[in-house]
């Protein structure tokens, strides 16, 4: 986890990525962290200006810090939160020389090849000596990978930055999100005393989840060693296994629904998800608990990743001739809702079994509403037959695998696919 530290020391290692590209691409140009409206004053006359302008909390993490408590509130592990950083990343310039365009080609190629901030890249910005105020981070040895990714910002949203924010007149600007940053509390916990006997003891009444599988055969298909709990689809039956889980009345919540189980003892709940309606369900990292609602008691939280299964890929509005390029509106429609807060990137890799060549788009959060359905504007991606999945928060939809030993793709994936002519 990281220390109170991890948000400067993000900044500091964007800015240190961006100075080692920019100054060999434009002779002179510096990166600094000012406030956009001080941008005639307090920076040199080339150069780009990185800015954060927005936190939010990771909403794939936010049960996390439920895992690590005990039933009185007090923590198991040290708290943490998952945060979302959003950086306005402003060019300026000589427009006579096109200096502020220059920037941001030199930017847009820098972060895409550098797209994970690696331990050793944050390393060594903690060793230069321009950082000397960032010594005490621990944000190298963050275990989940730092992640940064360019923010699909139409004109109005990104106008509205400049007027609420600055004031000022617009420059020439792209936005980034660099997720997930983990901040851990301060907080010792408390080491108890050896134990000198054992007693045992049990809450009355309250129910126990210990494991959670899948009832299919889906994960022979997948000959990795995937814990099954990775391999949840909207019609997979659940067995949620533990103790004291029967009562007069059960009900399963996950997410914000509560439904009935097909089958119930003390030690095994069954549950078929698609007694679900499927657009209840939400795609991505999610709660899972037992509740015993007459006796008010419910279990621990289990987190379950639902993987959403795609229905239908449309392609649409195709610009391109020849050999050239296309660009192209790619309509993904899955089985599941897939929130309008939640992150979802479209993945395209070209059905060959000699080139592996691919293509993704992200569609970043804030969306106008909750749907199963999601455009997708595609460029610069070569005309051919590609396999697409689609990627919601993490949870990544399964490809279908060949299972007829006659067939010549036997044991390959075929679907979903989708042509680009």
């Amino acid at each position: 986890m990281s220390n109170y530290l991890a948000i400067a020391t993000v900044t500091a290692t964007l800015q240190r990525i961006l100075q080692s590209s920019i100054q060999v691409d434009v002779d002179g140009a510096r990166v600094t962290t000012v406030r956009p409206d001080r941008l005639n004053s307090a920076v040199p006359e080339a150069g780009v200006n990185v800015y954060l302008y927005e936190i939010l909390l990771n909403t794939a993490w936010r049960s996390t810090d439920l895992r690590n408590r005990h039933s009185d509130e007090k923590y198991s592990k040290r708290s943490q939160i998952g945060l979302d950083l959003s950086y306005l990343l402003t060019n300026y310039g000589n427009e006579v020389e096109l200096e502020p365009q220059r920037l941001m080609g030199s930017v847009i190629r820098t972060l895409n090849s550098n797209s994970t901030f690696t331990p050793e890249m944050i390393r060594e910005t903690l060793a230069d000596s321009t950082f000397t105020f960032l010594a005490d981070s621990n944000l190298a040895e963050q275990i989940e990978a730092i992640g940064i990714s360019p923010l699909d910002l139409n004109v109005e949203e990104i106008s509205k930055i400049w007027s609420v924010f600055f004031q000022t007149p617009y420059s020439l600007s792209m936005a980034y999100k660099v997720s997930l940053v983990l901040i851990e509390s301060g907080d010792l916990v408390k080491k108890p005393l050896p134990i000198r006997s054992l007693q045992p003891h049990v809450t009355p009444y309250q129910p126990a989840i210990s494991q959670i599988k899948v009832l299919e055969e889906l994960t022979q298909l997948w000959r990795t060693p995937l814990p099954t709990t990775l391999l949840i689809l909207a019609n997979s039956t659940l067995l949620i296994q533990g103790n004291r889980l029967e009562a007069e009345i059960t009900q399963v919540r996950i997410g914000d629904i509560k439904v009935t189980p097909q089958k119930v003892t003390d030690r095994q709940i069954t549950l078929n998800l698609s007694s679900i309606p499927p657009l209840s369900l939400r795609a991505g990292v999610q709660s899972l608990q037992v509740i015993h609602p007459q006796k008010q008691v419910s279990s621990n939280i289990v987190p379950i990743m639902l993987r959403p299964t795609i229905e239908e890929v449309t392609v649409l509005n195709i610009q391109g001739r020849g050999d050239e390029p296309r660009s192209a509106d790619v309509t993904v429609l899955v089985n599941v809702t897939i929130n309008k807060s939640q992150s979802v990137t479209l993945i395209l890799t070209e059905l060959s079994l000699t080139q592996f060549s691919g293509y993704s788009s992200e569609k970043t959060r804030n969306r106008p509403t909750n749907s199963s359905s999601i455009t997708f504007e595609i460029t610069d991606c070569l005309p051919g037959s590609y396999l697409v999945r689609l990627l919601v928060d993490g949870a990544e939809s399964l490809l279908t695998v060949d299972t007829d030993s006659h067939s010549p793709t036997f044991e390959q994936y075929i679907a979903p696919v989708v042509v680009i002519v």
